[in-house]
């Protein structure tokens, strides 16, 4: 709640403006006491893969929105995940919403 509808900004940390990454790292820092990689690209590396039957609140789900665009969110339940979208700022979506149904890379669990 308390970072809903933040604005997104391509490299942001704050609550004045966070990117996707940005968003996964703040929260598992902050809420978790767990330090992941800064980037999409790193943060999509660490831990292990795993189904989406499979997922449980915490796991990053990963998206290829663009050419070399990729998005990172954390599942929370029920096919929702939080992630910081470009249009909307801080938000909860659906993997079962088509646009990221379609653009669904992978997910990985990095807590135990």
């Amino acid at each position: 709640e308390e970072w809903k509808g933040v604005k997104y900004a391509y490299g942001g940390m704050e609550k004045s403006g966070i990117d996707c990454s940005g968003f996964v790292h703040r929260t598992f820092k902050d809420r978790l006491n767990k330090v992941l990689p800064r980037s999409t690209a790193q943060q999509s590396e660490v831990g292990r893969s795993v189904e989406v039957p499979n997922l449980k609140s915490g796991d990053l789900v990963f998206f290829k929105t663009g050419f070399k665009v990729r998005d990172v969110g954390i599942y929370i339940e029920d096919q929702h995940f939080l992630h910081a979208s470009t249009s909307k700022g801080v938000m909860i979506s659906s993997l079962n919403n088509p646009y990221w149904k379609d653009a669904y890379w992978q997910a990985r669990r990095v807590l135990k």
